[in-house]
């Protein structure tokens, strides 16, 4: 017999149990939702048997692991349809994504919107059939063999490039199709219940534009019919909310053919980047950050001495001055370690907090450029924080506390995530232990909750990603905090310590948002370009009724303007309903109606873009509510 613990709560099972057979244990509503488990905190499939004294966590659809595992296996139903369907078909891959799955197929024929209602239709069979999800293993030879008779030359590759280890390959299999794959999966295809395939694009195999194009079908699934509605609605609003649509309509940014991935920031854009810009710079003066600026090219030693030119040169532009290599920044850290080592350092000058607003360039695949959200040029609100090993825990806390302030000011919900050292790294394993705890303590002292992401650090060392989630419950990834040990050793950056010897700082790599173009983009989506009143490019619009109010209007204006209000006056010759609505369009907070009556007695009407006419008010009440709202920062 073996103990397992479920949340304190201590079973006695026979030994070999699975956590299926758990989960049905305490109930048959867990078991049918159960997704998988965490055994001593590591994920696995529900056919993982149990064989000694352990922790047990139950994980269903409600958490990112067990809706991976529920998206992998609708990827599963789905790639047995298609095969159904066109027995001919080559199956590449099917992972689970961030929402939902995708398949790569080799297919002659085109996939169609048609033909994936067909294959929708399939993947109802699959599903009503519930075939049990069996997992089995071979041995490399036997795997080749099999994939080799069935014609299927990606899984083929796939297989022979973990065949010289001689350790059996893994394979699931319901009903008549078998699938090379690790898992973990649902127990049977009934689990899932609701699902829609959403879109089709074409996919480079393993991501090479030297290798065949094949076609990608993506979807997602719910275990309730319900949840896919919402799901599905909130993707219709997404398409409305786009920030690419908005940023045109809105005259806030463009992109233009003569510079794909590098944004053109229009007046109304400007003023929104500056403004943000304009609060970055108060809550780092607060907080106790030094501005800096670094050039925008450096020669090859410099990137070399950072570890850039070898880990990262292929996303680096690069050119010869006076026949010699330099490189455009792709990022701002190597630039601030040379202003740390411009004067020499005390203990007693640490921590340095340096900002900087770097404007940095990454070599991104046209295929992957997206908006504003995936771009080649952007700028990016880098800090630097050196210090001593003693002071890692209260910087890292205040870190946090920064980035709290900023998304909290924006109505942003966010979870947290721990990365590890990736397989390509620096830097030794008793530094790479150090700088991981270091980040772990401090999480663990704000009583943050956090999961581990395994192997997903920088190369110079581990780091703390916010993912913040946004009005349609979308996450995105902006701000992050990394520790190095690396830079400042490859730099041999020094401090004079209060012994009167030469010690190694210790740096914090953080941007709170990320970049500075993305996080305008998530804003204009999160917000559907409607910004807060203290954001938006204009904030008040004055619409004058007749010619004879225009006069009246541009004193309006000017009062406005002085008293630090964005403002401007619509003197067209149209109707005020289409100035109103016309206003509306262009998401402007306050627009305040001129007619006879109000230039009589010196009050305008005023109309709230989310609350309609909120009624007559005199200059000075005006005044007060722009001016509260604006101070506050208030998110109407």
């Amino acid at each position: 017999m073996i103990k397992v613990s479920l949340k304190g709560d201590v079973r006695e099972f026979e030994n070999g149990v699975t956590i299926a057979e758990v989960a049905k244990s305490i109930g048959m509503g867990l078991y049918k939702a159960a997704c998988g488990g965490r055994i001593n905190g590591t994920y696995c499939d529900l056919r993982t048997p149990l064989t000694e004294d352990c922790d047990l966590e139950i994980v269903t659809f409600d958490e990112l692991d067990g809706k991976k595992t529920f998206w992998h296996t609708a990827s599963h139903i789905m790639a047995q349809a298609v095969k159904r369907l066109y027995p001919d078909v080559k199956l590449a891959i099917g992972p689970s994504i961030d929402n939902g799955w995708y398949y790569d197929f080799d297919l002659e024929e085109s996939f169609t919107p048609e033909i994936l209602e067909e294959i929708e239709k399939e993947m109802k069979k699959i599903v009503k059939e519930n075939l049990e999800l069996k997992k089995f293993e071979l041995s490399p030879e036997e795997a080749l063999s099999m994939m080799d008779e069935r014609g299927e030359i990606y899984k083929t590759e796939l297989i022979k490039e973990h065949a010289g280890n001689g350790e059996a390959i893994s394979f699931y299999e319901q009903g008549e199709f078998k699938e090379l794959c690790a898992g973990p999966h649902l127990m049977s295809t009934g689990s899932v219940k609701a699902f829609k395939l959403t879109s089709i694009a074409g996919a480079y195999w393993r991501g090479d534009e030297k290798n065949k194009m094949l076609q990608r079908i993506y979807g997602i699934a719910f275990p309730k019919q319900s949840e896919l509605d919402e799901y599905l609605e909130r993707i219709e609003e997404a398409k409305k909310r786009d920030h690419r649509k908005l940023g045109k309509e809105l005259k806030l940014f463009a992109m233009m053919e003569e510079g794909p991935g590098f944004p053109f920031f229009l007046p109304n854009g400007m003023t929104l980047k500056n403004t943000l810009i304009d609060y970055w710079r108060e809550i780092h003066k607060r907080a106790g950050y030094v501005e800096i600026s670094t050039p925008m090219m450096l020669n090859r030693a410099l990137w070399e001495t950072s570890g850039h030119w070898d880990h990262y040169k292929e996303n680096m532009y690069t050119t010869v001055i006076d026949e010699t290599d330099f490189a455009i920044k792709p990022m701002n850290c190597p630039g601030g370690m040379l202003v740390y080592k411009s004067e020499p350092r005390s203990y007693r000058d640490l921590p340095i907090r340096m900002g900087e607003l770097g404007l940095v360039h990454r070599h991104e695949k046209s295929g992957a450029l997206h908006g504003l959200m995936r771009v080649r040029c952007f700028t990016q609100d880098d800090a630097h924080i050196f210090m001593t090993p003693e002071q890692i825990t209260d910087e890292i806390k205040g870190v946090v506390g920064l980035i709290d302030e900023v998304y909290s000011l924006f109505g942003f919900k966010y979870h947290v995530e721990l990365s590890t050292r990736p397989e390509d790294s620096m830097g030794s394993d008793a530094d790479w232990e150090m700088a991981t705890d270091g980040l772990r303590k401090a999480l663990d002292e704000l009583n943050l909750d956090y999961v581990v992401n395994e192997g997903d650090g920088a190369f110079y060392g581990p780091k703390i990603d916010f993912h913040l989630e946004d009005s349609l419950g979308r996450t995105w990834q902006c701000g992050t905090i990394q520790l190095d040990f690396q830079l400042p050793q490859r730099f041999e950056a020094e401090y004079t310590g209060a012994d009167g010897e030469k010690h190694r700082p210790i740096m914090i790599h953080r941007v709170v948002f990320g970049s500075i173009e993305r996080f305008i983009g998530i804003l204009i989506e999160h917000f559907a370009g409607a910004f807060p009143l203290w954001l938006a490019p204009r904030q008040v619009t004055i619409l004058p009724i007749a010619d004879r109010h225009h006069a009246r209007a541009h004193e309006l204006e000017k009062y406005l303007f002085d008293k630090g209000i964005r403002v401007d006056v619509d003197d067209r010759s149209e109707k005020i309903g289409y100035k109103i609505r016309e206003a509306q369009l262009q998401k402007v907070p306050y627009m305040l109606v001129l007619g006879d009556k109000e230039v009589e007695s010196g009050t305008v009407s005023v109309r709230h873009r989310g609350e309609g006419d909120i009624g007559s008010m005199n200059l000075d009440e005006l005044l007060e509510r722009l001016q509260t709202e604006i101070d506050t920062k208030a998110i109407n």
